[in-house]
């Protein structure tokens, strides 16, 4: 098979037990410590072993649940998570290279709190900070915090009128979010602190500026009380499955991550992320788009199917996702990921099934696998995440020209 035409980005999605329900009750698994800062320090140092552009690590603001719309009560599955943010300021200290990508709800969220959570990870970390930036249509997350009703709408009736209406309102209020988070991340210029002691200045405040944001969803006079982060522009990254949340990663963001099944639909959906950056004006700016694959991986043929089985079998009936689903070889993902790649993805975002066994799976087997193809870094050749994903450090849109 032909080399990529260029080296791949690589990101894993951090979950739990991993991404399959019954994934907790593997003879591997370690439930006990889901909890633990140790816990989330040794996966995210394993995936910087690998090499790995980035970790994500998920969250929410209810229960997980296998119902999209609300709470479903179960009781064998993993219910409960710390908060991401809080997550990788931990780990971020423990780690050298590694981007540290932690989801946040943009619905029920302020701009302000989140946009000083991420700089000072960002700070923490020594500018490989990022954020998942998500959307809330539940109505139970919704009640936690009463300031406003979300109606209870199942998958089948997203595409009625209604259920375009509220993605609509929800994708629409968290582009506006991320433009608040984007300018207060500006309000400070980079040499806004003096600190000269002889002078007694600490700050210059000229280079301290008001964003006064004024919008349908926000209106935020700022500056930040965070100085800029390091990386200028922390790295904004959004889930896509369909037209509003593809616009919102054209218009807003620096990564998609998106769930083609082929490589026809991969190709379809990426022109259509460009086909949005252009009508935004961004045509000339880097948008990664990075393809989600649930992965079970074994080195033997067959051994990865037959633990998927066992699996499905506790969890009694097959699990399915919203990506595709791979239980193989290193050999056979790494296949795969190049034909995906022709499509014009940027790279990919792996979920494993199982932590923390297909994350050893794919540091120790997938990534030595594409080295040898030429698809992969030996090391890495940037400080920062932006430097890892070949994006510049943005000017800052207040300072004097």
């Amino acid at each position: 098979m032909s080399r990529s035409p260029s080296p791949l980005h690589l990101a894993v999605a951090l979950d739990g037990a991993g991404w399959h329900p019954a994934a907790w009750r593997e003879p591997a698994a370690r439930p006990a410590d889901l909890f633990t800062a140790g816990y989330w320090a040794e996966l995210v140092a394993e995936a910087e072993r690998g090499l790995l552009d980035l970790v994500t690590v998920e969250d929410s603001l209810g229960l997980q649940s296998t119902d999209f719309t609300g709470p479903d009560g179960r009781t064998d599955q993993v219910r409960g998570r710390l908060d991401a943010v809080l997550t990788a300021a931990r780990v971020a200290p423990l780690t050298r290279h590694i981007g540290l990508i932690p989801a946040a709800v943009a619905t029920h969220t302020e701009p302000f709190h989140l946009s000083k959570a991420v700089a000072t990870l960002d700070f923490v970390s020594g500018g490989r900070a990022g954020v998942q930036i998500r959307v809330s249509g539940r109505a139970d997350e919704a009640a936690h915090f009463g300031r406003r009703e979300v109606p209870r709408l199942p998958v089948a009736e997203l595409d009625s009128p209604a259920g375009r209406a509220l993605l609509q309102e929800l994708f629409g209020e968290a582009a506006d979010y991320v433009e608040v988070v984007r300018r207060l991340w500006d309000s400070w210029e980079d040499d806004a602190e003096i600190r000269d002691v002889a002078t007694g200045r600490f700050i210059d405040r000229s280079k301290l500026h008001y964003i006064d944001f004024a919008g349908r969803h926000f209106s935020v006079k700022g500056p930040s009380i965070t100085p800029r982060p390091p990386q200028g522009q922390p790295v904004v990254a959004a889930l896509a499955h369909r037209a509003e949340p593809y616009r919102l990663v054209a218009t807003s963001a620096d990564v998609g991550f998106v769930t083609p099944h082929d490589t026809a639909q991969a190709a379809q959906i990426v022109e259509v992320v460009r086909t949005e950056q252009q009508r935004a004006g961004r045509g000339g700016e880097t948008v990664h788009v990075l393809a989600d694959l649930v992965v079970l991986l074994d080195d033997e043929p067959g051994r990865a199917a037959e633990r998927r089985a066992r699996l499905d079998s506790a969890l009694e009936a097959p699990y399915t996702s919203d990506a595709l689903v791979l239980a193989g070889t290193p050999a056979e993902l790494a296949d795969l990921l190049e034909e995906f790649a022709r499509a014009g993805l940027s790279g990919f975002r792996l979920r494993p099934a199982t932590l923390p066994y297909d994350l050893a799976r794919i540091t120790r087997g997938l990534v030595p696998e594409l080295q040898r193809r030429g698809a992969f870094r030996r090391e890495y050749e940037a400080g920062t995440l932006r430097g890892l994903l070949g994006l510049p450090r943005p000017a800052n849109r207040y300072s004097a020209a």
